[in-house]
């Protein structure tokens, strides 16, 4: 048996990794341009919460400030065990990103348009709590449309495949 906090395999191929929560509206309402990782600062009873797997990313999003990347509106339930000293459950979480992250994501962030949404919570083997930014474009309302008409066509394609 592997050591304790360790999860399986997750489809995206990244053994160890231990995925708490994932935003897939983001996917859906988002051109995903670019994908990074970053550390969260986080405090205990945070981390007992996200261990339990109470988070939500719904409404989150990432914004770049005085030089430092603050994560906002993700919510992480208080700890059911937790005393007087439980944190805020929308409280603003800072980025741990490298000064060259920043400085290339800044710039692009100042574009119309685009934004830092978080994807996915996780664990790594390590037991350190990382947070997935995708750089996203808005999709407009025919954008959606098309994707989910190709999704459909190949759910489509794979059955009739399928069946032959």
């Amino acid at each position: 048996m592997g050591r304790k906090g360790q999860g399986k395999a997750k489809k995206d191929g990244k053994p160890g990794r231990r995925v708490v929560a994932r935003n897939r509206r983001a996917f859906h309402e988002f051109e995903i341009l670019e994908k990074l990782e970053a550390g969260l600062v986080l405090q205990g009873t945070e981390v007992k919460s996200l261990r339990a797997g109470r988070c939500n990313l719904g409404d989150s999003y990432a914004v770049i400030k005085d030089g430092e990347a603050w994560l906002l509106k993700m919510h992480i339930s208080p700890y059911e065990q937790g005393n007087r000293q439980n944190h805020d459950p929308f409280r603003r979480r800072k980025l741990l990103l490298t000064r060259r992250e920043l400085r290339k994501l800044a710039p692009r962030l100042e574009q119309q348009g685009l934004t830092l949404v978080p994807l996915q919570v996780y664990f790594t083997p390590r037991g350190l709590a990382k947070v997935e930014l995708g750089l996203a474009r808005g999709k407009k309302r025919y954008d959606k449309r098309q994707a989910m008409a190709k999704r459909d066509a190949e759910r489509a394609m794979r059955r009739r495949m399928g069946r032959q």
